[in-house]
């Protein structure tokens, strides 16, 4: 028997019990249906969480801070000792609050900045704004992100922050009708004005130019504004003090070439944990988030990986079943010259194929019911997460799926296919 003689009498045999080969099949479905499913979340969520918390880092940008390690007040050795040069928190940060592990002084960020490998840095410096308003229009409280030079803006509109010696915003897409602008489109462009008070109470105000509009993020961080425009709104809150302190910052931000190899840059960082400092990548500040979603993911692929291992049993079923009922009829095809090599394939293809149907229809039911559920989300409950697609089908995924179902269809069928290709053919033929 032919190889495609062999695939088309397979097929057929599969077909002898459609009762039968329809419940395996339906057992199968649901398996891949919810394999499937599970993935394309996976694939969403990992995929939102890429495009929009990757906003929290650049490429070829660190994130630096002091070293949690480096904090001594309240250790074991007792409080530290006053310095009257330490850098002082920015804000009215108290030193050596939760979560704040330090300072980082101008001495601090040449230290950095001398680094090998290190362009230049710009320190974080915690600016806010009162108000942001139109010449004639209504005002608004405005977040300011204090990490604009790291991040990545999902834009709806517009260009990202330039280096310029202008005063630059990207201003979050809820923004947009208060300030009386029809459309992301139309704000591109628009001068603003920013309100700030300086040390002794006084508010002043300054331009700023909109150069984009920005999608809603998970992490609201907030207007991404230029350097330029941070400098101009220090120098407005430091203004009037009695005294000078010593300038401190809650972090740097270090942009490095951004085609630097992985190697490269765990060396700055090696070299900037032996100063003191705690240098982070986009990945490193993300993966943890990825961490848990891959997680929830796993366990949920788990629950679909037991209901095909169920399913792989109703194959076994169903082969050994068939094994028994075509027992002459394959002592017939052994004492016609057909070898335990041949018989052993024609069952297995008819795992195969039985596995391949409950995948395929799985699959293809996943896409079409996955895709209207994700649109219908995306226009309800998730409308206020634009870009967030729930449920995202990639070609290579499903063919994973109905190749592994495949596998395991493989491998539920060898026992009975074994079982008939060792069938003795005088003793098959008497068989009643």
């Amino acid at each position: 028997m032919k190889t495609a003689d062999l695939l088309i009498t397979a097929v057929q045999n599969t077909f002898r019990s459609k009762l039968r080969t329809g419940l395996t099949v339906i057992a199968i479905f649901i398996g891949a249906f919810t394999l499937t499913i599970t993935s394309a979340i996976g694939a969403g969520i990992s995929s939102y969480i890429d495009n929009q918390l990757g906003a929290i880092g650049a490429e070829g940008v660190l994130n630096i801070t002091v070293a949690p390690e480096d904090q001594v007040a309240g250790s074991a050795d007792g409080p530290a000792v006053y310095d009257p040069d330490k850098a002082t928190p920015p804000g009215g940060l108290p030193g050596g609050a939760p979560g704040f592990p330090g300072v980082l002084s101008n001495g601090d960020i040449d230290t950095i900045a001398a680094v090998e490998g290190i362009e230049r840095v710009e320190p974080t410096k915690l600016v806010t704004a009162d108000f942001i308003g139109t010449e004639t229009g209504e005002r608004y409280q405005l977040t300011l992100n204090p990490v604009s030079a790291a991040t990545v803006p999902d834009l709806a509109a517009g260009s990202p922050l330039s280096t310029n010696d202008t005063s630059e915003l990207i201003l979050p897409t809820e923004y947009v009708e208060p300030l009386g602008f029809a459309d992301a489109q139309d704000v591109v462009g628009a001068e603003v004005v920013l309100g700030a008070t300086n040390a002794v109470g006084t508010q002043q105000t300054l331009r700023a130019t909109i150069v984009g509009v920005q999608n809603t993020t998970l992490l609201d961080l907030g207007a991404s504004i230029n350097q330029h425009l941070i400098d101009a709104l220090d120098e407005i809150q430091k203004s009037g003090r009695a005294t000078a302190a010593n300038a401190g910052y809650m972090g740097a931000i270090a942009h490095l070439d951004t085609e630097a190899t992985d190697e490269q840059v765990a060396q700055i960082k090696e070299e900037l944990s032996a100063e003191g400092f705690r240098a982070r990548t986009t990945e490193d500040q993300i993966g943890a988030f990825q961490t848990v979603i891959s997680g929830i993911i796993g366990v949920l692929n788990a629950f679909a990986v037991i209901a095909l291992i169920a399913a792989g049993f109703g194959i076994v079923n169903t082969l050994l079943m068939s094994v028994q009922e075509r027992t002459r009829e394959i002592g017939l095809m052994k004492a016609m010259g057909m070898g335990s090599g041949k018989v052993f394939g024609l069952f297995s293809i008819e795992a195969v194929f039985i596995g391949f149907l409950g995948s395929a229809l799985g699959a293809a039911v996943a896409v079409g019911v996955g895709t209207l559920i994700s649109d219908a989300l995306a226009d309800s409950v998730l409308s206020g997460l634009p870009g967030l697609q729930i449920m995202l089908f990639e070609p290579g995924s499903i063919a994973v799926v109905v190749l592994v179902v495949m596998l395991i269809a493989f491998i539920a069928g060898t026992l009975p296919a074994r079982r008939a290709a060792v069938q003795n053919p005088i003793d098959a033929l008497r068989y009643e």
